[in-house]
């Protein structure tokens, strides 16, 4: 079975994983990439877009798109994290190709328009592009075959406050509108990301697999790597953008629930993910309001980072 994607990304060392993937597995379909600030600024998300698919070998087009969340303050990229250039501060080549005069946004609703039914959106990043095309064109809910989004938490609490995943907390108010807008989606958040570790022999095994491309997977890891050690105490990384992939290409590897979601857009809990499992009652309604959508709560965590090793190896 193939999947055709528009991968919603802004890279960033782990979006860099899971786009190597896209461009590697013989079941996905990347009919193109669209780029948003979050890890790094739009413009650098962009950049490196474009020169992993090229560093692969593919011609793939890259649309340029969200630069600042819909209505918050932009906090500066995590550069402790992924570095200032996205892949580690490693040196790296020199890019041939150009985005999209398209944004994002409309990239996005063209695709779609174009083959009703068939795309499948990956969103590993803020929100802000699928909260655009939305605006853009409201029939989506009706025309994608479905939305994968990497974020939030539900039981696992935050990655940068106290209870809000990052991508999450950088644009609360286009996670609100995407997570509720009432199209086909699941959530890999948290939950699960934390249970799967990419180990240093599992990015060797990359490493040896992806020429060019895998030296800079490497060498982005390592610098990703420190930041894990030091953060969670862990000898590796949580590939948090390739378990979107994962979920979408081994679903059975996963525990969902179905529910209803919900997202904090202000004050201390700002960018808190908020789930009602369906059928449960509460002392109110207000949080089963919103439509049903399904949330990643389990997975086989080994299995999955060998899956993502094995496929790039």
């Amino acid at each position: 079975m193939t999947h055709s994607i528009i991968f919603d990304t802004d890279p960033g060392v782990d979006d860099a994983q899971a786009i190597a993937i896209a461009l590697r597995h013989p079941e996905v379909d990347l009919l193109g990439m669209t780029t948003t600030y979050g890890n790094v600024d739009v413009e650098t998300a962009t950049h490196n877009a474009l020169l992993l698919a090229e560093l692969a070998g593919r011609k793939i087009p890259v649309a340029q798109g969200a630069a600042a969340p819909l209505i918050k303050p932009r906090h500066a990229p995590p550069a402790h994290i992924h570095g200032a250039n996205g892949l580690g501060n490693i040196t790296l080549p020199t890019v041939s190709g150009r985005a999209e005069s398209r944004c994002a946004a409309q990239f996005i609703v063209d695709t779609v328009n174009e083959r009703p039914g068939e795309v499948t959106l990956v969103a590993v990043g803020p929100l802000g592009n699928l909260a655009a095309a939305l605006q853009l064109d409201p029939t989506l809910v009706d025309k994608v075959k479905g939305v994968v989004v990497m974020g939030g938490s539900i039981r696992e609490g935050g990655n940068v406050t106290p209870v809000a995943e990052a991508n999450m907390f950088n644009d609360p108010d286009a996670a609100a509108r995407v997570l509720t807008a009432g199209w086909p989606l699941t959530l890999v958040g948290l939950d699960v990301t934390h249970r799967c570790v990419l180990t240093p022999a599992h990015m060797a095994r990359i490493e040896g697999g992806q020429g060019e491309l895998g030296r800079v997977l490497a060498g982005s890891y390592a610098f990703y790597r420190d930041f894990y050690q030091s953060a969670l105490g862990i000898d590796g990384c949580c590939p948090h953008d390739s378990c979107a992939l994962a979920w979408l290409l081994r679903p059975e590897l996963f525990t969902t629930s179905r529910g209803h979601l919900s997202v904090v857009t202000e004050g201390d809990a700002e960018g808190q993910t908020l789930f009602a499992p369906e059928g449960r009652d509460f002392i109110e309604d207000r949080w089963s309001r919103t439509p049903l959508v399904d949330v990643c709560l389990g997975v086989e965590g080994q299995t999955v980072s060998d899956w993502i090793a094995e496929v790039l190896a």
